[in-house]
């Protein structure tokens, strides 16, 4: 991922710079995919912001610059709906143009001339494309930089010599009007073969001396000596109801497809002899037309070929590969702008200058915006990632908010790092090189190891790939065991996590676990464990979390509210 490309808006290029992947189920249980389809209805699209979004580095400079570039996008509307104007009509012209084909020294000047128009249009998009991004208001880097990539690549691409050359061609191209053809024929006067004589800058007008090409052979005084032009033919237009063996060839004249070169007439002019097919319609006139302009006019075609090679791969691919960059800013900034728009908090992420690894006051998880119509019924948390609170451990009542907060909180480092305004009032953080995840796995995934043997090898692998810089959320892991073997598993689970200093929220319905994080912190660790709570009064969830020892709820009747076994819920 660390390619250095000097266009990209996403990935600038920092030689110590390494990228990690989400998988898949930690993109699911992170609720990524939904998110997606809420700033896309596109498919392609929803897959692009996909592979951007779970795509993570820990070096700050990164999200840094992508927050940078975010914050153009977001305050400057008028560039939002400029830049996605554009943007279709590029790809419009990448998607239906004929710019990359292989086989251009096959085509003709009808097809040249087609290119010619579309590279015409790319130079007015990449041109429209300058103005847009030297609009003063914008601040970022990286912008900045594409601005000048685009200044580099019009001037190394010598677009306006380019604009030049295509003004010439298509005025020259546009002055052939007309051509005068040399037919041949048998001793039954069956038309054998033809060629071109000249290209005229003139279209022909019919002739007043003969009405046709019949009247012209009922006349042997009419007939003309040699082959040479002496100058004095007329234009006479056959009717296409003629009869005559002359008049069906004429009629067939569109038909003729196999190409070859014979000097014909005069030595000074180039001819193309080709032979005439049993039948065809005039379907086929202008591939038929092509084929002669191409050997007679083939300085043309060359110098139009010459021109179009020599700017065509610096062209489209250079500006369309960025696109999708673009484009997930764009869907991000105006997903952010309708949620604003319906009252919802949002804040910049700011990399963290002191000891804590994160601090963020007013958070919510981003789903909340998307279910919900404002902020009314939506619970504000605060929660920071520091050497006392390392690990949480997150215990409270079922249905109370616990799995909405340990995503929540994954939510804003993808965010936050993907460089998107985050879901608080205020977010500092150091960066994650990869967000672990380790929810309840579907029942066919433990078909053959059980539920805890999946547990168990599905942790290890996890906390085998997690780095002292990574996040790591648990949620009900080793809860599928009895409580006494799921604690103690958990316990080992907990000191090993706080041996690697991994910032961790383990959402678990083992309060004895939580009440027990003191004690496993004092065990050799520079960093502790703390109990985290969702706190509840007479019954009622508030939503709310904070630091403290859990309320003593047992185990066994959360789990049993869980499945509807409580005395109250059986009878009911």
């Amino acid at each position: 991922m660390n390619e250095k490309n000097e266009a990209s808006i996403l990935f600038p290029y920092y030689e110590d710079t390494e990228y990690k992947q989400l998988s898949e189920s930690a993109c699911h249980d992170l609720g990524l995919d939904t998110l997606c389809k809420t700033l896309s209805n596109d498919p392609k699209e929803q897959s692009l912001i996909m592979n951007i979004l779970s795509n993570m580095t820990s070096d700050p400079r990164v999200a840094e610059f992508r927050h940078e570039v975010f914050k153009d996008i977001l305050r400057l509307p008028r560039l939002r709906e400029r830049l996605t104007e554009l943007f279709e009509r590029i790809e419009f012209i990448r998607n239906f143009s004929t710019v990359h084909k292989e086989y251009d020294e096959k085509l003709g000047l009808w097809h040249l001339l087609h290119r010619l128009d579309e590279l015409n249009d790319y130079i007015c998009c990449v041109e429209a494309m300058r103005e847009c991004l030297s609009d003063e208001d914008i601040r970022s880097a990286g912008l900045k930089k594409f601005k000048e990539h685009i200044d580099i690549l019009y001037e190394d691409s010598c677009f306006e010599a380019m604009k030049k050359d295509i003004a010439e061609l298509k005025e020259k191209s546009s002055a052939v009007q007309s051509v005068t053809l040399g037919v041949n024929v048998n001793q039954r006067f069956e038309a054998v073969s033809m060629g071109l004589i000249s290209v005229n800058d003139k279209p022909f007008k019919k002739s007043g001396i003969v009405s046709n090409f019949a009247d012209a052979l009922a006349s042997k005084d009419k007939i003309h000596s040699g082959t040479d032009w002496d100058g004095d033919m007329h234009y006479h237009q056959v009717e296409k109801q003629q009869s005559s063996k002359a008049a069906e060839f004429i009629e067939r004249l569109a038909g003729f497809s196999a190409v070859r070169s014979n000097p014909f007439m005069d030595a000074r002019v180039r001819a193309t002899v080709i032979s005439a097919p049993d039948s065809d319609g005039v379907s086929n006139s202008t591939f038929y037309l092509d084929n002669i302009l191409n050997k007679v006019l083939d300085t043309l075609v060359r110098k139009l070929r010459d021109t179009l090679t020599k700017y065509a791969n610096i062209t489209i691919l250079n500006i369309s590969q960025v696109i999708p960059e673009y484009i997930y800013y764009i869907k991000s900034a105006e997903f952010i702008s309708r949620c604003t728009e319906k009252g919802f908090t949002f804040c910049d992420p700011v990399i963290s200058d002191n000891d804590a690894s994160m601090q963020a006051k007013g958070l919510y998880n981003l789903k909340l915006a998307v279910n919900h119509e404002s902020m009314a019924d939506i619970v504000l948390n605060d929660l920071d990632f520091d050497t006392e609170h390392t690990v949480y451990i997150l215990t409270g009542a079922n249905r109370g908010g616990k799995t909405t907060i340990t995503q929540a909180v994954g939510l804003m480092f993808v965010l936050a790092q993907g460089g998107i305004s985050v879901p608080a009032s205020s977010f500092s953080y150091n960066p994650v090189d990869c967000i672990y995840t380790h929810f309840p796995a579907d029942e066919d995934k433990t078909m053959d190891l059980g539920r805890l043997g999946e547990e168990c090898v599905r942790f290890k692998e996890i906390y085998s790939a997690c780095t002292k810089d990574s996040l790591l959320l648990l949620n009900e892991t080793f809860s599928t065991t009895s409580f006494e073997e799921g604690y103690y598993i958990a316990r080992d689970s907990v000191k090993a996590i706080l041996r690697k200093q991994i910032r961790t929220i383990y959402n678990t319905h083992m309060h004895k676990l939580a009440a027990d994080a003191e004690e496993m912190s004092a065990e050799d660790s520079p960093v502790k464990a703390s109990s985290l709570i969702v706190r509840s009064e007479d019954g009622v969830r508030s939503f709310k979390v904070e630091v403290a020892r859990p309320e003593g709820l047992s185990y066994a009747r959360d789990i049993a509210e869980k499945y509807g076994v409580t005395y109250e819920m059986l009878t009911s």
